[in-house]
């Protein structure tokens, strides 16, 4: 079974987090995520994240910590998501690949449905406030 490494972004300003919707068509589709991506070849995460972040948001990380590792089986994919927390970048972040994007404050993050390998990320957050 394939095993995808993805590096995660829980971008926060304040009390509130940035969160995309996923495109319907992709894997997990209409549901809502913290942006992020694959890691290539030659990447170390921290680089992978940077470079997602510029691509699918626009944003500069200056500065990211480690936040927490996740590794979860959907039974047609296995993914290992090491998340970092944002909370130091340049530019304002938006929707670079059309998706619908916004500030949610963290205390409202359950009514949002996240794939269930978020579900974690959401927990910890919520336990910051």
């Amino acid at each position: 079974m394939k095993t995808v490494e993805v590096a995660v972004g829980v971008i926060r300003r304040n009390n509130q987090i940035f969160v995309s919707k996923r495109a319907d068509k992709l894997h997990q589709g209409g549901k809502w995520e913290f942006p992020g991506g694959k890691r290539e070849q030659n990447e170390t995460m921290p680089q992978a994240l940077t470079r997602e972040l510029q691509e699918e948001i626009g944003i500069t990380v200056t500065h990211c910590e480690p936040f927490m590792l996740i590794e979860h089986d959907y039974g047609d994919k296995k993914v290992v998501l090491e998340i970092f927390l944002v909370e130091e970048f340049a530019g304002e972040p938006d929707n670079r690949e059309g998706q619908i994007s916004l500030w949610v404050e963290i205390s409202e993050l359950q009514n949002y449905e996240f794939p269930e390998a978020n579900g974690a990320i959401v927990e910890k957050l919520q336990k910051l406030i």
